[in-house]
């Protein structure tokens, strides 16, 4: 995944970061520097130092005024760091400057996402997303560094005129390998589509996870599903999208779809990288919204993940699925307030919620119960006649919908009031052509 034109970083032991602030209105939350801190660490780097600055002035060439640099220079050199971590965006120039200032690797958000991303990888597709996203970065940040070749001769005689620069080669051998990767992803976006359509065609819906990183939602996946997918409280510690099997207490099966956790900032090379993979989410049934209430930045988090929703709505064509929210974490919070977010959960129309736990399974069952709501509140609501030789009928509809009712008639049959999703209730006629099916008023 490295590439000659751009350095990769060194090997990396310890880490220095730095996070600018511009006036006493915007100085960094405590949650912001936990993340900064977590993402440095999910990196396998040992965090030397953590501090926001206070920037009056910004310096077009190199971000920082010169008593910071001076200072954080001492101070990297002090703890024999070997990165700097700048928490925001970096232009080229600032980058290329600073390292030359500081004499350590330098890189900024995005690239520290980017290089966190390229160690989760693990499956062809992860690798290729990574590796488009990777490019899509470095391509914007090409610089004229090499100037002693910028004009060399082409042609023959005196009318000969310049060749191509260094810096033409650069971006044309980019964006050729750009052309193939997003090719190779145009794969498997078909391939996926393929999928989809194959777990379509069963009638088994499809319920994504989908949130802020370190919310909990592998976790979650494995408690749902039995999976052993690789969980650690760290940021981005899924990457690759996972796809197992869900059992419904009353729906059956149901294909459950883990996601790459969203964050502050997100890196549009990655949104755009990941669409493939992000389309599997917008094309579910239904949204589960994992949210850590454990933390003081939920609210903020929630909007993040909302964002990227949109902006994914907005760029797919795909209307946004509907969405349940799973508030996890309650094993995290005080006894009193668990208990009052518990029954605030219990009033929320607009956007239904549940309290749980992934790690004691608190919560677990009516979050279930929740997502058979959630599937079906966009079903047909039915009543099906059923004579007493139709016992097979009447148990297909408790397996496959939610029965509203089931009353005994005088005449030995049944009523049975249910609401089925539009794929289902074809299936059932399908199957069963000899039912009675009204739709209820």
């Amino acid at each position: 995944m490295g590439d000659k034109l751009i350095d990769r970083l060194p090997a990396l032991e310890i880490a220095g970061a730095i996070i600018p602030w511009f006036t006493p209105a915007n100085r960094p939350s405590a949650d912001r520097l936990q993340e900064t801190a977590g993402l440095i660490e999910a990196l396998g780097c040992e965090l030397a130092f953590l501090r926001p600055e206070h920037v009056r002035q910004v310096n077009s060439a190199q971000l920082l005024s010169g008593g910071i640099l001076d200072r954080m220079a001492a101070d990297l050199e002090a703890a024999d760091c070997s990165l700097a971590v700048i928490d925001g965006a970096l232009t080229p120039v600032q980058q290329r400057n600073l390292e030359k200032k500081l004499g350590v690797k330098v890189i900024d958000r995005t690239g520290l996402i980017l290089e966190i991303f390229g160690l989760r990888a693990r499956t062809k597709e992860g690798r290729l997303q990574v590796e488009l996203a990777r490019l899509l970065y470095e391509r914007s940040r090409l610089v004229r560094t090499w100037t002693h070749l910028e004009r060399q001769r082409g042609g023959g005689g005196f009318l000969s005129g310049p060749g191509e620069s260094q810096l033409e080669a650069d971006r044309r051998m980019l964006d050729d390998k750009i052309v193939r990767l997003k090719a190779d992803l145009e794969d498997v976006r078909r391939t996926r589509a393929v999928q989809r359509a194959g777990r379509q065609r069963t009638g088994k819906p499809v319920v994504a996870l989908v949130g802020y990183t370190n919310s909990g939602k592998s976790t979650l996946f494995n408690r749902l599903t039995g999976a052993n997918v690789f969980a650690k409280d760290m940021p981005f510690a899924t990457l690759d999208p996972t796809i197992r099997r869900l059992d419904l207490p009353t729906l059956g099966e149901a294909a459950l779809i883990d996601t790459v956790g969203f964050i502050t900032d997100l890196p549009t090379h990655l949104i755009d990288s990941f669409q493939a993979t992000l389309e599997e989410a917008m094309q579910a049934d239904l949204l589960v919204h994992v949210r850590d209430r454990s933390s003081p930045a939920d609210n903020d988090q929630a909007d993040d993940v909302m964002r990227v929703l949109e902006r994914l709505e907005k760029e797919t064509g795909l209307p946004l699925p509907p969405m349940i929210e799973a508030w996890n974490k309650a094993d995290l919070l005080l006894p009193e307030r668990a208990d009052a977010l518990e029954s605030f959960a219990e009033t929320q129309e607009e956007m239904p919620a549940v309290l749980i736990s992934a790690i004691t399974g608190r919560g677990i069952d009516d979050l279930l119960a929740l997502i058979e709501h959630g599937l079906l509140r966009s079903a047909t609501h039915v009543r099906v006649i059923l004579g007493p030789e139709d016992g097979r009928a009447r148990a297909w509809l408790h397996r496959n919908g939610e029965v509203l009712s089931d009353e005994a008639q005088e005449d030995g049959g049944t009523l049975v009031s249910v609401r089925l999703k539009t794929d289902r209730l074809g299936q059932f006629r399908a199957e069963f052509p000899e039912v009675d099916v009204e739709p209820a008023d």
